[in-house]
C-alpha cells in the first residue's frame, strides 16, 4: 500500500484517548467518528450507524465479525433494490427482445444504469467498509478466534511495528490475495499458473490470451515491449512465442514485484523489467509492442481499479501517442481491447478508430473473441445487455 505519510485514527475507551496507526487501501482519511461494536450489536443496529457516517471498531468474536459484515452486505442489497436500479435493470433488460421499442428503451436506460451502478457499488464499499480492526504490531489480532493474519497483511501493506486500525474489508482482502499467491490462477491455454500479488489484478477473465497465440508475429520479432505488464503474463506468453528480449513496464511497484516474482518462476531471464509510465527509457525500437489497457473510460475509485477504468483514455491515448516514437519500421502495435465501452455508450467505435488515426496508425488486421466469464452469461446482471454482446479483440496496428 502507498501512503505518502502517516495517518493516525483516534477514539476514546473506557474513558481513555486511544489511538493507533491508520491504514487504508482506498486511501481514505482517518475516519471522525468511531463507536465500539461487539457481539451484543445487532445487524440492524450496526448498519444505522454505518450509514449515519459512524466507523464501527469491532471488540467481539473474530468470526461474528465476518458475520456482521455479511449482514450489512444484505441489508445494502435489499435496500439497493428497493431503488430505482431495479427499475432501470427491469427496462434495460428489456432490449433482449428483438423490437425497436426495446432497443430505444436499452439506448436511454444502459449508460445510466452503468453509472448508477458504480455509485451503488461506491456507497456499498464505503459503508462495508466502515467496519474497522485494530490489530497490534506485526498485525497480530487479540479477538478471540482469531486466525494468524500476520504475514498476509505483511505481504500486503508492508511490515509495521506499531498497532494499527484498518477496514474489515482491507484485511480479508489480504487473506484472500494471499491465497491467490499460494495456489496462483490457472491459464489453461499455456498449461501454467500465474500468481498475482496484493493490489494487482489477477487474470481470471483471460480469454484474451488466445488471441495472442493465435496472432502471426511479425518477421521480425526480436525486441518486444509489454506495457502495463501487471502480473507480467503478456510478456511470459512473448517469451514463451521464442521473442528473444521482452522488457516489461509498470508502473507500480507492487505490479513489478509480482511480474518478477512470476518472470523467476517461470525461469525467463530474457524478460527485463523497468519502472516505468507506459514506455521504457534507453531501449532499443520494439518491433512489437503488446498492452491490455483498461477498457472503461471512467474515473477508477480504488487500486485495483486502475486495472478498469482508464479516466478520460489517458492511458490509451498515451499508448497510441508513443507507438511512433518506438516502433521500428514495420513494427506492430498489439491492442488488446474489449467493446464493452461501446455497449455502455462510453465511446463510440469511430473515437476508438480516430485515436488510431490521430497517433498515425493503422489496422492491419483484427482477431476477436466472445466472453466466456460468468458474468457475460448472468442475465441477472444490471448491465446484462452489454456484457452478453461484449467481443475482446487483438488489434494489430501498424505505422502509417
Amino acid at each position: 500500500m502507498l501512503q505518502i505519510e502517516k495517518q493516525y485514527v483516534q477514539w476514546q475507551e473506557n474513558e481513555t484517548l486511544r489511538n493507533a496507526l491508520w491504514l487504508s487501501e482506498s486511501n481514505h482519511m482517518p475516519p471522525a467518528r468511531i463507536v465500539l461494536v461487539d457481539d451484543t450489536t445487532t445487524a440492524d443496529d450496526a448498519y444505522r450507524l454505518a450509514c449515519e457516517g459512524s466507523s464501527l471498531l469491532w471488540r467481539g468474536d473474530f468470526h461474528n465479525a465476518r458475520q456482521l459484515l455479511q449482514a450489512l452486505g444484505r441489508r445494502i442489497d435489499r435496500t439497493n433494490e428497493r431503488s430505482e436500479l431495479r427499475k432501470a435493470k427491469k427496462a434495460a433488460n428489456k432490449a433482449a427482445k428483438p423490437t425497436a421499442e426495446s432497443d430505444s428503451v436499452s439506448s436511454k436506460e444502459i449508460p445510466n444504469l452503468f453509472h448508477q451502478q458504480r455509485q451503488l457499488q461506491a456507497q456499498r464499499s464505503r459503508i462495508l467498509s466502515r467496519l474497522l480492526l485494530e490489530l497490534d504490531a506485526s498485525y497480530v489480532s487479540q479477538l478471540r478466534r482469531a486466525p494468524d493474519v500476520s504475514a498476509a497483511c505483511t505481504a500486503a501493506f508492508g511490515a509495521i511495528d506499531e498497532p494499527c486500525v484498518l477496514s474489515f474489508r482491507d484485511m480479508q482482502g489480504a487473506l484472500g490475495a494471499a491465497g491467490w499467491r499460494e495456489k496462483g490462477v490457472p491459464i489453461d491455454s499455456l498449461g501454467l499458473s500465474i500468481f498475482p500479488h496484493y493490489g494487482v489484478f489477477a487474470p481470471t477473465r483471460h480469454e484474451y490470451v488466445q488471441l495472442l497465440l493465435d496472432a502471426p508475429l511479425p518477421a521480425i520479432h526480436d525486441v518486444a515491449y509489454d506495457i502495463g505488464t501487471g502480473t507480467g503474463l503478456l510478456a511470459i506468453i512473448l517469451a514463451q512465442r521464442g521473442v528473444p528480449q521482452v522488457i516489461a513496464t509498470d508502473l507500480n511497484p507492487r505490479a513489478l514485484a509480482c511480474a518478477d516474482e512470476n518472470f523467476t518462476r517461470l525461469e525467463l531471464p530474457a524478460v527485463q523489467l523497468q519502472q516505468a509510465d507506459l514506455y521504457p527509457t534507453d531501449a532499443p525500437l520494439a518491433n512489437l509492442i503488446v498492452c491490455n489497457p483498461p477498457w472503461l473510460p471512467a474515473k477508477p475509485s480504488s487500486s485495483l481499479e486502475y486495472a478498469v477504468y482508464d479516466a478520460k483514455s489517458a492511458m490509451l491515448r498515451g499508448v497510441l501517442q508513443g507507438a511512433k516514437q518506438h516502433l521500428a519500421e514495420h513494427g506492430e502495435l498489439w491492442l488488446i481491447m474489449s467493446d464493452l465501452a461501446e455497449h455502455l455508450q462510453l465511446r463510440a467505435r469511430d473515437e476508438l478508430l480516430s485515436l488510431f488515426t490521430d497517433a498515425g496508425l493503422a489496422v492491419k488486421y483484427r482477431l476477436d473473441t466472445q466472453p466466456k466469464h460468468n458474468r457475460s452469461q448472468d442475465d441477472t446482471d444490471p448491465l446484462h445487455v452489454a456484457r452478453s454482446a461484449e467481443v475482446t479483440s487483438l488489434w494489430c496496428l501498424t505505422l502509417i
